[in-house]
């Protein structure tokens, strides 16, 4: 069972998730491989470790996704951030809510080109094109300007980037806002200057670590 009602648009997302879960030993191996040389540090990847992430996917896990999506979807969501959208799978979990919620906007963030390319391939096909905003480039140049208040945000990013996004987002968020982070138990060293923002009372989040995989942070704007 899903929790799209669109069959065809479920279909586009299974084959996306599949393509994606078949680049995971890859992943894993070249991951395994560096942390037993020891020079893996995921404070920030390398330009080894860059070059090796340019085509990969790493799509948030179904389970995940569709959680986002009855998040939004709770919400009434019209206006998103994700924070890392690479092929755009979660991306269309997320437009499908705001379609679902009347319409809006999806703001997405991608720094390689390829990917962001791919990925505006992808809304075309599904048909989620016009709900989706996607800046490609640096974050912390592309999210200097956000319109009107934000309901819900999705980190899907790598640990370094986790911290800038949130403080450019934080202040466009409206009470009540959702922002869910990926892999904060699995990384959580990694993310400890995103913790630190967090736990600042004056930002004004609450935040609770979910028993998904790798952990799944939610944190709400009070």
């Amino acid at each position: 069972m899903t929790v799209l009602s669109d069959p065809t648009m479920q279909a586009r997302i299974d084959d996306l998730h599949a393509r994606s879960a078949a680049q995971d030993p890859e992943l894993f191996g070249y991951f395994a491989k560096r942390a037993e040389q020891g020079d893996l540090d995921w404070d920030g990847l390398d330009d080894d470790a860059n070059r090796f992430m340019a085509d990969k996917m790493v799509a948030l896990e179904p389970a995940k996704a569709e959680l986002c999506y009855l998040l939004c979807r709770a919400l009434g969501a019209r206006r998103v951030v994700e924070v890392g959208t690479s092929f755009g799978v979660s991306t269309h979990y997320l437009a499908a809510a705001v379609r679902d919620n009347g319409g809006g906007v999806v703001i997405g963030t991608e720094y390689e080109p390829a990917k962001a390319a791919q990925a505006r391939a992808n809304f075309q096909a599904a048909g989620i094109a016009d709900l989706v905003d996607l800046r490609e480039g640096d974050l912390r140049e592309t999210l200097k300007v956000i319109e009107g208040p934000i309901d819900f945000v999705l980190m899907d990013i790598w640990t370094e980037m986790a911290r800038p996004a949130l403080e450019l987002v934080s202040p466009h968020l409206r009470p009540g806002a959702v922002v869910v982070a990926d892999n904060t138990t699995q990384f959580r060293h990694a993310y400890r200057h995103f913790f630190e923002f967090v736990a600042d009372p004056k930002n004004r989040l609450r935040s609770l670590t979910l028993p998904y995989d790798g952990g799944l942070e939610l944190c709400v704007r009070c």
